[in-house]
């Protein structure tokens, strides 16, 4: 199963904003429609923007049927500004627009609108299947950085549902976890729409990978307490020097992380990497409707009436705090400046080593029902925290849990309207 399928000029997605009280799948069939799907994060994550964001413009191509080829790409461009006007952040939607477009341009006039329409629509499921397989080569580059029986923290939503595969951070997290390495995860709840908690903990409980849910503002704490071994997250866009734009909420994860010592990975496709963005301080940041913040998923108010709100969908981690950046071509490590280059060319570093032949991950089975079950978590005893320099600390190889507990596995309730 995927999260977006071509059908025949229709584009088939699972609506997020559904999940995890239903599974249900819409069918896009005009721009207005994707555009909308795009807005209201009824498919997110920046992978499968890139995705959407190809196969809208290819949609527009070919759906009506154009008169010519003047008439065709005229009809995908004016597709192509709607669609990149949806969500300014993540860099990957505009690069599927651009490729596909660039890919229909490419193509001589003369051979005929029917032609340039199908060599679009080509492309667009290109990136798809391209992206299948970063995610397979992006979680085995990320293995280096689990230990077994170790405790994994991740923030917001990075599996199946944000790709074209099997996922980013959460794709390595799986692949972990298939590999016997006996891996604890804990998910953020990732206020204010909680993609942690609704779509996160979701794709846990159905691929069976021991995990608890913890609210934001208690998992740097967690990290403090040297109660987590690894935190991994995905990106929305990266700077050319390594800086990172992912969801609110990354970057006090950063801070926590290198103040004690523990690796803090960012996993995403080379898609993301923006080398026309010198640093962090250029990406632009998306600010989402106050309606987010005021209510809980749009429903029960929380807020008086007239509250006036600052909702930043993102927020940029800096290079400084970053152990690694893990794309399908390997691994950077500052400085990444040259390295990133390297990759967003399409080579690899000499640091890893290209993937061996395998089969294609299974796709996911989708359980019907879910039922409460019981985790190992970490435990709260740890020793003191030695008083070395920050320097040193942000190179120590993390402590791994002494002993563990046992936590209870959330179970999604009903959901809000």
């Amino acid at each position: 199963m995927r999260s977006i399928e071509w059908r025949d000029g229709d584009i088939v997605i699972i609506d997020q904003t559904l999940l995890p009280a239903r599974l249900e799948f819409r069918t896009l069939t005009d721009t207005e429609s994707v555009a909308e799907a795009i807005r209201s994060l009824r498919v997110r994550g920046a992978p499968a923007l890139g995705i959407i964001g190809g196969l809208g413009v290819a949609q527009a191509a070919r759906r009506p049927k154009a008169a010519n080829a003047n008439a065709l790409l005229e009809r995908a461009e004016q597709a192509a500004e709607t669609l990149a006007g949806t969500r300014p952040t993540a860099v990957n939607l505009t690069w599927g627009i651009d490729r596909v477009l660039a890919k229909g341009r490419a193509i001589p006039m003369t051979a005929g609108a029917l032609r340039i329409a199908q060599s679009m629509v080509d492309e667009a499921l290109a990136i798809q299947s391209e992206d299948e397989e970063a995610c397979l080569a992006m979680s085995k580059h990320a293995q280096e950085f689990f230990q077994p029986r170790g405790v994994v923290l991740t923030h917001c939503n990075t599996g199946f549902l944000c790709t074209g595969g099997i996922g980013t951070a959460l794709g390595a997290i799986r692949h972990a976890h298939e590999s016997g390495l006996d891996i604890v995860v804990i998910a953020t709840e990732t206020r204010p729409l909680l993609q942690g908690a609704r779509l996160t903990a979701w794709e846990l409980s159905q691929l069976g990978i021991p995990h608890a849910l913890v609210v934001d503002g208690a998992a740097p704490g967690l990290i403090a307490r040297e109660e987590v071994s690894l935190v991994i997250v995905g990106a929305d866009r990266i700077a050319a020097n390594g800086d990172v734009a992912n969801k609110v909420g990354t970057y006090p994860l950063a801070l926590a992380a290198a103040t004690a010592g523990v690796p803090f990975v960012v996993v995403a496709p080379t898609s993301t990497v923006d080398l026309s963005v010198t640093d962090g301080s250029a990406i632009p940041v998306e600010e989402r409707a106050p309606g987010e913040v005021t209510a809980i998923l749009g429903s029960q108010q929380i807020a008086p009436p007239g509250t006036q709100v600052i909702n930043p969908a993102f927020d940029i981690t800096p290079a400084s705090l970053i152990t690694a950046i893990v794309t399908e071509h390997g691994i950077a490590r500052a400085p990444f400046g040259p390295t990133l280059r390297q990759m967003a060319g399409g080579g690899k570093t000499s640091r890893s080593h290209a993937p061996k032949p395998r089969a294609k991950a299974k796709p996911m089975k989708l359980k019907q029902r879910q039922t409460a079950t019981r985790v190992t978590g970490p435990s709260k005893k740890r020793a003191p925290v030695s008083k070395r320099s920050k320097a040193a600390k942000r190179t120590a190889a993390p402590r791994r849990a002494a002993s563990r507990k046992r936590v209870a596995k959330p179970v999604p309730g009903r959901r809000a309207r």
